[in-house]
Protein backbone atom coordinates (compact mmCIF):
# COMPACT_ATOMS: atom_id res chain seq x y z
CA UNK A 1 0.00 0.00 0.00
CA UNK A 2 2.82 2.24 -0.09
CA UNK A 3 3.61 1.85 -3.82
CA UNK A 4 0.74 4.12 -5.11
CA UNK A 5 1.90 6.94 -3.43
CA UNK A 6 5.64 6.45 -4.21
CA UNK A 7 4.50 6.30 -7.98
CA UNK A 8 2.69 9.52 -7.27
CA UNK A 9 5.86 11.63 -5.32
CA UNK A 10 7.74 9.58 -8.32
CA UNK A 11 10.31 7.82 -5.57
CA UNK A 12 11.53 5.12 -6.75
CA UNK A 13 10.76 1.74 -4.71
CA UNK A 14 11.85 -1.36 -4.24
CA UNK A 15 10.75 -4.08 -1.89
CA UNK A 16 12.95 -7.03 -0.62
CA UNK A 17 10.02 -9.87 -0.47
CA UNK A 18 10.10 -12.90 1.54
CA UNK A 19 9.26 -15.24 -1.09
CA UNK A 20 8.01 -15.71 -4.48
CA UNK A 21 4.00 -14.68 -4.96
CA UNK A 22 3.83 -12.39 -1.59
CA UNK A 23 1.00 -9.39 -1.48
CA UNK A 24 4.15 -7.17 -2.86
CA UNK A 25 4.57 -8.66 -5.43
CA UNK A 26 4.01 -5.84 -7.80
CA UNK A 27 6.64 -3.82 -6.60
CA UNK A 28 8.98 -6.24 -5.65
CA UNK A 29 12.63 -6.58 -7.00
CA UNK A 30 14.10 -9.12 -4.76
CA UNK A 31 13.31 -12.30 -2.86
CA UNK A 32 15.08 -13.21 0.07
CA UNK A 33 15.54 -14.20 3.77
CA UNK A 34 15.05 -10.63 5.53
CA UNK A 35 16.77 -12.34 8.37
CA UNK A 36 19.65 -12.85 6.60
CA UNK A 37 22.14 -10.34 7.38
CA UNK A 38 24.23 -10.58 3.80
CA UNK A 39 20.84 -10.69 1.86
CA UNK A 40 19.37 -7.14 3.36
CA UNK A 41 22.71 -5.89 2.94
CA UNK A 42 22.94 -6.51 -0.81
CA UNK A 43 19.27 -5.38 -1.47
CA UNK A 44 20.34 -2.06 0.59
CA UNK A 45 23.14 -1.13 -2.23
CA UNK A 46 20.52 -0.30 -4.39
CA UNK A 47 18.40 1.96 -2.25
CA UNK A 48 19.13 5.30 -0.34
CA UNK A 49 16.67 4.42 2.53
CA UNK A 50 15.51 1.30 4.46
CA UNK A 51 12.18 1.18 5.79
CA UNK A 52 9.58 -1.87 7.08
CA UNK A 53 5.96 -3.65 6.85
CA UNK A 54 6.69 -5.15 10.30
CA UNK A 55 8.58 -4.92 13.08
CA UNK A 56 10.44 -8.48 12.99
CA UNK A 57 14.09 -7.88 11.00
CA UNK A 58 16.41 -8.86 13.61
CA UNK A 59 18.84 -6.36 15.20
CA UNK A 60 21.57 -8.37 13.93
CA UNK A 61 20.61 -7.45 10.56
CA UNK A 62 19.38 -3.69 11.46
CA UNK A 63 23.05 -3.11 13.13
CA UNK A 64 24.40 -4.59 9.74
CA UNK A 65 22.69 -1.82 7.75
CA UNK A 66 23.66 0.74 9.92
CA UNK A 67 27.52 -0.39 10.02
CA UNK A 68 27.59 -0.28 6.72
CA UNK A 69 26.16 3.54 6.46
CA UNK A 70 23.18 2.65 5.23
CA UNK A 71 19.67 5.07 6.36
CA UNK A 72 17.39 2.53 8.79
CA UNK A 73 13.98 4.03 9.57
CA UNK A 74 13.01 3.98 11.75
CA UNK A 75 16.16 2.82 13.68
CA UNK A 76 17.27 -0.44 15.73
CA UNK A 77 17.10 1.58 19.03
CA UNK A 78 13.16 2.26 18.17
CA UNK A 79 12.05 -0.90 16.86
CA UNK A 80 14.25 -2.97 19.39
CA UNK A 81 10.67 -1.52 21.57
CA UNK A 82 8.32 -2.70 19.12
CA UNK A 83 9.94 -6.13 18.65
CA UNK A 84 10.15 -7.22 22.21
CA UNK A 85 6.30 -6.42 24.91
CA UNK A 86 8.89 -6.69 28.16
CA UNK A 87 11.42 -3.84 26.64
CA UNK A 88 8.61 -1.90 25.75
CA UNK A 89 6.52 -2.19 29.26
CA UNK A 90 10.57 -0.74 30.40
CA UNK A 91 10.69 1.90 28.33
CA UNK A 92 7.14 3.36 28.00
CA UNK A 93 7.11 2.95 32.08
CA UNK A 94 10.38 5.07 31.80
CA UNK A 95 8.97 7.70 29.78
CA UNK A 96 6.51 8.29 31.83
CA UNK A 97 3.65 7.02 29.91
CA UNK A 98 0.17 5.34 31.47
CA UNK A 99 0.42 1.59 30.63
CA UNK A 100 -1.45 -1.25 32.65
CA UNK A 101 0.46 -2.73 35.68
CA UNK A 102 2.65 -5.16 34.82
CA UNK A 103 5.38 -7.42 35.61
CA UNK A 104 7.58 -10.15 34.15
CA UNK A 105 7.23 -13.84 35.35
CA UNK A 106 9.11 -16.69 34.56
CA UNK A 107 7.61 -19.47 36.24
CA UNK A 108 4.55 -20.99 37.76
CA UNK A 109 5.16 -19.74 41.02
CA UNK A 110 5.43 -16.04 39.78
CA UNK A 111 2.43 -16.12 37.37
CA UNK A 112 0.53 -17.00 40.93
CA UNK A 113 1.68 -14.27 42.91
CA UNK A 114 0.72 -11.69 39.83
CA UNK A 115 -2.58 -13.18 39.73
CA UNK A 116 -2.93 -12.78 43.70
CA UNK A 117 -2.20 -9.50 43.52
CA UNK A 118 -4.63 -8.05 40.64
CA UNK A 119 -7.96 -10.01 42.25
CA UNK A 120 -7.28 -13.40 40.12
CA UNK A 121 -6.95 -12.44 36.66
CA UNK A 122 -4.33 -11.51 34.41
CA UNK A 123 -3.13 -11.53 30.30
CA UNK A 124 -0.36 -13.08 29.55
CA UNK A 125 1.95 -12.25 26.50
CA UNK A 126 4.91 -13.63 24.88
CA UNK A 127 7.55 -11.58 24.55
CA UNK A 128 8.64 -11.49 21.77
CA UNK A 129 6.85 -12.21 17.32
CA UNK A 130 2.90 -11.98 18.69
CA UNK A 131 0.35 -9.93 16.81
CA UNK A 132 -2.96 -10.23 15.87
CA UNK A 133 -3.89 -11.89 19.42
CA UNK A 134 -1.23 -14.50 19.34
CA UNK A 135 0.81 -15.21 22.13
CA UNK A 136 -1.43 -13.34 23.99
CA UNK A 137 -4.04 -15.10 26.72
CA UNK A 138 -5.98 -14.43 29.45
CA UNK A 139 -5.65 -16.47 32.42
CA UNK A 140 -6.97 -16.88 35.80
CA UNK A 141 -5.28 -20.04 37.24
CA UNK A 142 -1.08 -20.26 37.42
CA UNK A 143 -0.84 -23.51 35.40
CA UNK A 144 -2.57 -21.73 32.58
CA UNK A 145 0.53 -20.78 30.76
CA UNK A 146 2.62 -23.93 31.62
CA UNK A 147 3.29 -24.46 27.89
CA UNK A 148 4.92 -21.16 27.20
CA UNK A 149 7.20 -21.45 30.39
CA UNK A 150 8.33 -24.97 28.92
CA UNK A 151 9.03 -22.95 25.16
CA UNK A 152 11.02 -20.85 26.99
CA UNK A 153 12.80 -23.29 29.25
CA UNK A 154 13.53 -25.31 26.10
CA UNK A 155 15.00 -22.50 24.20
CA UNK A 156 16.83 -21.35 26.87
CA UNK A 157 15.44 -18.19 26.93
CA UNK A 158 15.72 -16.40 30.49
CA UNK A 159 13.41 -13.11 29.96
CA UNK A 160 10.04 -14.81 31.14
CA UNK A 161 6.57 -13.83 29.85
CA UNK A 162 5.28 -10.36 30.39
CA UNK A 163 1.91 -10.32 32.89
CA UNK A 164 -0.14 -7.58 33.25
CA UNK A 165 -3.81 -6.68 35.26
CA UNK A 166 -6.95 -7.29 32.77
CA UNK A 167 -8.05 -3.66 32.13
CA UNK A 168 -11.48 -2.74 32.60
CA UNK A 169 -11.64 -0.73 29.66
CA UNK A 170 -14.83 1.26 28.05
CA UNK A 171 -12.96 0.84 24.75
CA UNK A 172 -9.78 0.94 22.70
CA UNK A 173 -8.83 3.63 20.78
CA UNK A 174 -5.70 4.44 18.43
CA UNK A 175 -3.68 7.30 18.01
CA UNK A 176 -1.38 7.37 15.23
CA UNK A 177 1.76 9.97 14.35
CA UNK A 178 4.15 10.60 12.01
CA UNK A 179 7.80 11.60 12.69
CA UNK A 180 10.67 13.19 10.64
CA UNK A 181 14.34 12.62 11.45
CA UNK A 182 14.74 16.10 12.02
CA UNK A 183 11.91 16.37 14.56
CA UNK A 184 8.76 17.36 12.87
CA UNK A 185 5.72 15.26 13.32
CA UNK A 186 1.61 15.50 12.61
CA UNK A 187 -1.16 13.30 13.98
CA UNK A 188 -4.53 12.18 12.62
CA UNK A 189 -7.51 12.03 14.17
CA UNK A 190 -7.75 9.85 17.53
CA UNK A 191 -9.98 6.71 16.71
CA UNK A 192 -11.95 3.66 17.80
CA UNK A 193 -11.26 0.06 16.99
CA UNK A 194 -13.34 -2.89 17.60
CA UNK A 195 -11.63 -6.60 17.79
CA UNK A 196 -12.55 -9.87 17.06
CA UNK A 197 -10.88 -12.59 18.04
CA UNK A 198 -8.02 -10.26 19.03
CA UNK A 199 -7.72 -9.34 15.23
CA UNK A 200 -8.56 -5.19 14.73
CA UNK A 201 -12.02 -5.80 12.83
CA UNK A 202 -13.43 -1.99 12.47
CA UNK A 203 -12.20 1.35 12.82
CA UNK A 204 -14.55 5.05 12.91
CA UNK A 205 -12.84 8.03 12.52
CA UNK A 206 -12.67 10.15 14.59
CA UNK A 207 -13.69 8.46 17.65
CA UNK A 208 -16.85 9.93 19.02
CA UNK A 209 -17.40 11.17 22.12
CA UNK A 210 -13.57 11.41 22.88
CA UNK A 211 -13.74 15.15 24.70
CA UNK A 212 -10.20 15.35 25.90
CA UNK A 213 -9.15 12.76 25.99
CA UNK A 214 -8.37 13.80 22.08
CA UNK A 215 -5.78 16.48 23.22
CA UNK A 216 -4.26 13.94 26.19
CA UNK A 217 -4.05 11.01 23.15
CA UNK A 218 -2.50 13.51 20.66
CA UNK A 219 0.57 14.43 23.16
CA UNK A 220 1.04 11.17 24.54
CA UNK A 221 1.69 9.96 20.98
CA UNK A 222 3.70 12.61 19.90
CA UNK A 223 6.07 12.35 23.78
CA UNK A 224 6.27 8.45 23.13
CA UNK A 225 7.57 9.06 19.59
CA UNK A 226 10.03 12.00 20.68
CA UNK A 227 11.12 9.94 23.46
CA UNK A 228 11.73 6.75 21.77
CA UNK A 229 13.18 8.82 18.66
CA UNK A 230 10.84 6.79 16.23
CA UNK A 231 11.37 7.73 12.60
CA UNK A 232 8.37 7.21 10.11
CA UNK A 233 4.61 6.12 11.42
CA UNK A 234 3.87 5.17 14.92
CA UNK A 235 0.54 3.56 16.06
CA UNK A 236 -0.20 4.16 19.54
CA UNK A 237 -3.14 1.62 20.70
CA UNK A 238 -4.45 2.53 23.81
CA UNK A 239 -7.40 1.73 26.42
CA UNK A 240 -9.91 4.39 27.70
CA UNK A 241 -10.66 2.82 30.97
CA UNK A 242 -14.09 2.98 32.50
CA UNK A 243 -12.97 5.43 34.81
CA UNK A 244 -12.12 7.84 31.92
CA UNK A 245 -7.85 7.58 31.79
CA UNK A 246 -5.82 6.49 28.67
CA UNK A 247 -3.32 3.84 29.01
CA UNK A 248 -1.52 2.60 26.36
CA UNK A 249 -1.53 -1.55 24.99
CA UNK A 250 0.92 -1.59 22.34
CA UNK A 251 2.88 0.05 19.90
CA UNK A 252 3.44 -0.35 15.98
CA UNK A 253 6.26 1.41 14.32
CA UNK A 254 5.00 1.41 10.69
CA UNK A 255 1.66 2.08 8.62
CA UNK A 256 -0.73 -0.17 10.65
CA UNK A 257 -4.27 -1.47 10.49
CA UNK A 258 -5.89 1.18 12.20
CA UNK A 259 -5.00 3.96 9.92
CA UNK A 260 -5.83 1.89 6.58
CA UNK A 261 -9.12 4.51 6.83
CA UNK A 262 -6.91 7.16 6.13
CA UNK A 263 -6.31 5.96 2.52
CA UNK A 264 -9.58 7.26 1.50
CA UNK A 265 -10.14 9.24 4.52
CA UNK A 266 -7.25 11.76 4.50
CA UNK A 267 -5.45 14.61 2.78
CA UNK A 268 -2.29 12.53 3.89
CA UNK A 269 -2.74 8.83 4.00
CA UNK A 270 -0.27 6.96 7.01
CA UNK A 271 1.50 5.31 3.81
CA UNK A 272 2.52 8.18 1.50
CA UNK A 273 3.38 10.36 5.03
CA UNK A 274 5.73 7.13 6.48
CA UNK A 275 7.60 7.85 2.71
CA UNK A 276 7.76 11.47 3.29
CA UNK A 277 8.59 11.06 6.98
CA UNK A 278 11.65 8.04 6.00
CA UNK A 279 12.69 10.14 3.46
CA UNK A 280 12.91 13.09 5.94
CA UNK A 281 10.63 15.69 2.95
CA UNK A 282 7.77 18.02 4.52
CA UNK A 283 4.88 16.50 5.97
CA UNK A 284 1.63 16.61 4.65
CA UNK A 285 -2.22 17.80 5.48
CA UNK A 286 -3.65 15.21 8.16
CA UNK A 287 -7.49 16.76 7.72
CA UNK A 288 -10.09 14.50 7.44
CA UNK A 289 -11.80 14.56 3.74
CA UNK A 290 -15.35 13.56 5.81
CA UNK A 291 -17.18 13.82 8.54
CA UNK A 292 -16.52 10.49 9.70
CA UNK A 293 -14.66 7.43 8.05
CA UNK A 294 -15.00 3.85 8.71
CA UNK A 295 -13.23 0.78 7.86
CA UNK A 296 -14.06 -2.62 8.42
CA UNK A 297 -11.62 -5.40 7.99
CA UNK A 298 -12.43 -8.32 5.29
CA UNK A 299 -11.75 -11.06 7.81
CA UNK A 300 -11.32 -15.05 6.38
CA UNK A 301 -12.43 -14.19 2.57
CA UNK A 302 -14.58 -15.74 0.39
CA UNK A 303 -15.15 -19.77 1.02
CA UNK A 304 -13.92 -20.18 -2.57
CA UNK A 305 -12.28 -18.13 -5.17
CA UNK A 306 -10.95 -14.52 -4.40
CA UNK A 307 -12.74 -11.36 -3.15
CA UNK A 308 -11.88 -10.27 -7.71
CA UNK A 309 -14.45 -13.02 -7.92
CA UNK A 310 -17.26 -10.96 -5.59
CA UNK A 311 -16.42 -7.33 -6.93
CA UNK A 312 -19.28 -7.61 -9.71
CA UNK A 313 -21.89 -7.69 -7.46
CA UNK A 314 -20.02 -5.84 -4.27
CA UNK A 315 -19.46 -2.93 -5.72
CA UNK A 316 -22.66 -2.67 -7.88
CA UNK A 317 -24.44 -2.30 -4.82
CA UNK A 318 -22.02 0.04 -2.65
CA UNK A 319 -20.36 2.14 -5.81
CA UNK A 320 -19.84 4.94 -2.82
CA UNK A 321 -17.60 2.35 -1.31
CA UNK A 322 -13.91 1.99 -1.51
CA UNK A 323 -12.70 -1.63 -1.75
CA UNK A 324 -9.08 -2.86 -1.12
CA UNK A 325 -7.47 -6.25 -1.79
CA UNK A 326 -4.63 -7.58 -0.53
CA UNK A 327 -4.51 -10.73 -2.89
CA UNK A 328 -3.72 -13.34 0.09
CA UNK A 329 -5.38 -16.54 -0.31
CA UNK A 330 -8.59 -16.90 2.33
CA UNK A 331 -8.02 -18.24 5.23
CA UNK A 332 -10.25 -18.34 8.95
CA UNK A 333 -9.51 -14.82 10.80
CA UNK A 334 -6.88 -13.58 8.14
CA UNK A 335 -6.79 -9.91 7.02
CA UNK A 336 -7.13 -10.28 3.11
CA UNK A 337 -8.66 -6.88 2.46
CA UNK A 338 -10.56 -3.93 3.52
CA UNK A 339 -13.65 -1.42 2.84
CA UNK A 340 -13.66 2.33 4.19
CA UNK A 341 -16.87 4.43 4.08
CA UNK A 342 -17.15 8.16 4.20
CA UNK A 343 -19.96 9.82 5.43
CA UNK A 344 -22.03 12.55 8.01
CA UNK A 345 -23.31 9.94 10.79
CA UNK A 346 -21.04 7.48 12.55
CA UNK A 347 -23.50 4.67 12.41
CA UNK A 348 -24.90 5.02 9.08
CA UNK A 349 -21.27 4.91 8.12
CA UNK A 350 -20.48 2.06 9.87
CA UNK A 351 -23.64 0.65 8.44
CA UNK A 352 -22.74 0.85 5.02
CA UNK A 353 -19.27 -0.63 5.82
CA UNK A 354 -20.28 -3.49 7.39
CA UNK A 355 -23.08 -4.18 4.58
CA UNK A 356 -19.93 -3.69 1.78
CA UNK A 357 -17.77 -6.05 3.76
CA UNK A 358 -20.58 -9.09 4.08
CA UNK A 359 -20.28 -9.29 0.61
CA UNK A 360 -16.69 -11.08 1.20
CA UNK A 361 -17.22 -13.43 4.07
CA UNK A 362 -16.50 -16.96 3.84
Amino acid sequence: MMVPPAIGLGVDIRVLAEQEGMSARIAATAVGDYTDAATVLAFAREVDVITFDHEHVPQNVLNALVDAGVAVHPGPHALAVAQDKIVMRERLTALGAPVPSWGVVRDRGELAAFLDAHGGAAVVKTPRGGYDGKGVRVVRSADAADDWFEVLDEAGAGDGLLAEELVDFRRELAQSVARRSSGDAVAWTLVETVQKDGVCAEVTAPAQNAGTLVAEARALAFSIAEGLDVTGVLAVELFETRDGRLLVNELAMRPHNTGHWSIDGCVTSQFEQHLRAVLDLPLGATDELAPVSVMVNVLGGPASGSMLDVYPAALAAHPDVKFHYYEKASRPGRKVGHVTTTGGDADETLGRARAAAEFFRG
